[in-house]
This record gives structure tokens, C-alpha cells and sequence, in this order.
């Protein structure tokens, strides 16, 4: 019972242990090369199918007739805006120098200074994650208001990264309407599709929609089962990575900073109109898996360890958060038990 009450409390670093470990187990042991050859693509696959799962049984708890922007969702999204902005500015203006001055033969910004950069701006210009509404129902938050905010933060990503990345990457073939177009592809499969499917089984199917709602916490422990391979996926990025341990260092250094800023940024603007967790989830969980895509597909490959690292740093507040929640309920429980006695 003690094991079962431990991997309650924390399976979101269980499954990211989990994930970790089986990667190495399978990476530095000859003779399962074969399995690991069928199994890695066989993962790659199924990802999607767990993000599309976890979105379709959350929708399937959500008051449809709730999903409306609120004042925080501005402020929250101007600020990932303005965090955009300085980044860029930061990444862009070495470059606009060397253009200004007679020019010299190579650019005034290292390449590692650049992927660090890139890969920072990965972290901060990534949609709110798919599962932020199910962290913010487990911490008692409003599910409509979080899910209202990951279909707007989707669409300033749409809008952003076809802006940002021709600038930042003037080399690759990128143009505006064809990364628009791809990345919204992308977005509907992954979010709306869902939403539609749920909109359809809750109002037409009641029987299956019941069965579904009724099983409790399913698209938390579905989004455990993707966090392993999206961990196995990172560790595998990390091993592979031809770049010093300093960059790797600072990168997951200055990820863990930024996340700390995100949610703490999050929570002080939810403070003011009474929604600190919705906030805080809604800036600081990241769709890494979606960011990490994005990255491999017009940045550089490497910058995708960004937010592989911050894949752990949101699931460790997440899970602080979880277990502060419960203990208080727990607590809470307690004390209305003696009160009832008395």
C-alpha cells in the first residue's frame, strides 16, 4: 500500500524515471539493439495517439458553454508576447550590429551562444501544454478557463513562429504562410480534433461519454504514460548531443530559471483576478513535445534539448504542487474529523 500511495503522490517523476531508465537500459545493452529498433519507431507513433486520448477524455469533462476568454487570459498572453519580444531582440541584435559595422567575416554570436538562445526561446514561445487542464483540475482550478487559454496560447504560436523563425534561421526555406499552414495542421489534429470528437460523444453518445467520465483521474495517468516516452525521447537527445556539457549545463540551467519565471509570472497575475492556478499552469506548462517538433523542424536540431529539460522542470513544480494539494486536503479532512467530534 505504501508503494501504491508513493506512485499516487508522485507519478509524474515516476514516469519520468521510468522513461529515463528504460531508454538507458535499452541504449547501453548490445543485445536488445534489435528491440530497441522496433520499439523506437513504434513509440514515435503512439505519442500522438496519447496526447489525442488525453485531450479527448479531458474535453469530455468540459462545460462547452464555459469556454470563454477572461481578463487574465490578455495579460497572460501579452506578457509570453513582450518575454518573446526581449529574446528576440537579444538573439537579433549582435547580428544587426555586424551588419552595421564593415563587415566582418564571421557573426558576432557564437553558435553555441545561438543554440542556447534558440533553445530558451523554445521554452518561452511554446503553447500552453495539452495537459495543463488536467494539473489544473487535479488542483481544484477551473478546467474551462485553462482549456479557453491552451486554444488562445496555440493560436499566438501559430502566429509567432513564422515570424520568429525565418529571423532567427535566414538560411532555411521558411516562409510565413507555409510554416502558418503546417504548424496549424499540426494544431487542429492535435487539439481540435479532440474537442470535436468529445463535443460529439457528449451530446450524442451519453452512455459511452458516462463510461468515460466516470473512470477517475484516466487522462492524468494517460498523460504519465506519455510523459515516459517523451523522457525516453529527451534522454535520447541529451546522449546524442554533439555539443559540450557546458552548453548542456547551461541550457538546462537557464530552462529551469525560465520555468520558475513562467509559473511564478503566471501565479502573480492569476492573484489579482482570483484564478493563481489556472495562471500559473496556463504560462508555465509548456507543450514540450509540440516545442521540441517545432525546434527539429526550422531551428536548430540541437535547440530541441531545451525543452527536453524542461519537460523535467515542469513536471517536478507540477508534482510539488500535486502533493502540497493533497497533503492540504488530507490536513483539511482532519481537522473538519475533530471539529465533527467535538
Amino acid at each position: 500500500m505504501d508503494i501504491i500511495r508513493f506512485i499516487k503522490d508522485w507519478t509524474l517523476p515516476v514516469a519520468m524515471g521510468t522513461g529515463a531508465v528504460f531508454y538507458l537500459i535499452f541504449a547501453f545493452t548490445p543485445q536488445l539493439d534489435e528491440v530497441a529498433m522496433v520499439m523506437g519507431p513504434f513509440f514515435a507513433t503512439i505519442l500522438p495517439l496519447f496526447m489525442f486520448l488525453i485531450l479527448f477524455v479531458t474535453f469530455c469533462k468540459v462545460d462547452f458553454h464555459q469556454l470563454r476568454p477572461v481578463a487574465w487570459h490578455a495579460w497572460v498572453l501579452l506578457f509570453q508576447t513582450l518575454f518573446i519580444g526581449v529574446l528576440m531582440v537579444l538573439m537579433l541584435y549582435p547580428s544587426l550590429q555586424s551588419q552595421a559595422a564593415e563587415p566582418p567575416s564571421s557573426s558576432l554570436v557564437p553558435s553555441s551562444s545561438k543554440i542556447l538562445m534558440e533553445a530558451l526561446l523554445m521554452c518561452i514561445i511554446s503553447p500552453c501544454a495539452t495537459a495543463a487542464a488536467v494539473v489544473t483540475q487535479k488542483l481544484g482550478g477551473s478546467l474551462e478557463q485553462t482549456t479557453t487559454y491552451t486554444f488562445l496560447s496555440n493560436f499566438l504560436t501559430v502566429l509567432l513562429a513564422p515570424v520568429c523563425f525565418p529571423l532567427i534561421e535566414k538560411g532555411s526555406d521558411i516562409t510565413f504562410w507555409a510554416a502558418f499552414t503546417k504548424i496549424l495542421h499540426e494544431v487542429f489534429l492535435v487539439l481540435v480534433m479532440p474537442m470535436l470528437l468529445a463535443y460529439v460523444v457528449k451530446h450524442r453518445m451519453k452512455r459511452l461519454h458516462q463510461r468515460i467520465v466516470a473512470v477517475r483521474d484516466l487522462s492524468y495517468y494517460l498523460w504519465a504514460c506519455s510523459l515516459m516516452i517523451v523522457t525516453g525521447t529527451t534522454v535520447k537527445n541529451i546522449v546524442h548531443a554533439q555539443v559540450s556539457v557546458w552548453l548542456l549545463t547551461a541550457i538546462a540551467l537557464l530552462g529551469l530559471v525560465i520555468c520558475i519565471v513562467q509559473f511564478a509570472v503566471g501565479r502573480f497575475i492569476g492573484h489579482y483576478f482570483d484564478h493563481t492556478q489556472e495562471a500559473g499552469q496556463a504560462l508555465g506548462q509548456k507543450n514540450t513535445a509540440f516545442a521540441i517538433w517545432l525546434s527539429s523542424a526550422y531551428l536548430n536540431p540541437l535547440s530541441s534539448v531545451g525543452p527536453g529539460c524542461y519537460i523535467l522542470w515542469q513536471n517536478i513544480v507540477n508534482s510539488v504542487e500535486i502533493w502540497q494539494y493533497r497533503k492540504h486536503g488530507v490536513s483539511k479532512n482532519k481537522n473538519l474529523q475533530k471539529s465533527d467530534k467535538n
